[in-house]
């Protein structure tokens, strides 16, 4: 199963500064996804943040939500964006594959990419854009998607896929500011 540009949305979870100053690491894990948010916007694939209980936590960080037009953020206070119809009618989330990025990989990221499969949804998690305060939640978690059928894949790997080919203006354009 590949990642089809035509096929796919990422979804964003829970990058709220609040908790991202927790974890170890984080500035790469904020890089990562404001890469991926990039690239998905240049090729047209739809961006879908979520905001786990912002009244507390805080909003979504500001420089990923600059990175998009007009992004949407779904808002919780469940562990999991599937719950409690958080996504239905949410621009994009109707498309067979989700890509999935954000924190904290043993709760939010974990519980949302479960419930994706479980809701016939291919999921495919971004290893490299995905964090816990705990590396072992991290690697637990990572290790329970995959069991469960979510497809573990890397940032770079989500650009292959996407653009399929070089030599394409899209490919000559992502690849400058997105290949490093």
């Amino acid at each position: 199963m590949k990642i089809d540009k035509n096929k796919a949305a990422l979804l964003v979870v829970d990058m709220q500064p609040k908790v991202l100053a927790l974890i170890p690491g984080h500035q790469e894990t904020l890089e990562q996804c404001l890469r991926l948010i990039g690239m998905c916007r240049d090729l047209e694939v739809p961006v879908q943040f979520s905001s786990h209980y912002p009244k507390g936590i805080g909003p979504v960080s500001p420089v990923l939500l600059d990175a998009v037009a007009a992004p949407d953020v779904a808002e919780k206070s469940c562990f999991s964006c599937v719950e409690e119809g958080v996504l239905e009618g949410r621009p994009g989330m109707a498309r067979e594959q989700w890509i999935v990025c954000g924190i904290e990989a043993h709760a939010c990221v974990m519980l949302t990419a479960l419930d994706g499969v479980a809701a016939g949804k291919q999921v495919f998690v971004v290893a490299d854009a995905i964090a816990a305060r705990g590396e072992a939640d991290k690697a637990l978690a990572l290790e329970r998607m995959r069991a469960a059928g979510v497809v573990p894949v890397s940032r770079e790997m989500v650009f292959f896929e996407l653009l399929r080919r070089a030599g394409t203006p899209d490919f000559k354009a992502c690849s400058r500011k997105y290949l490093q």
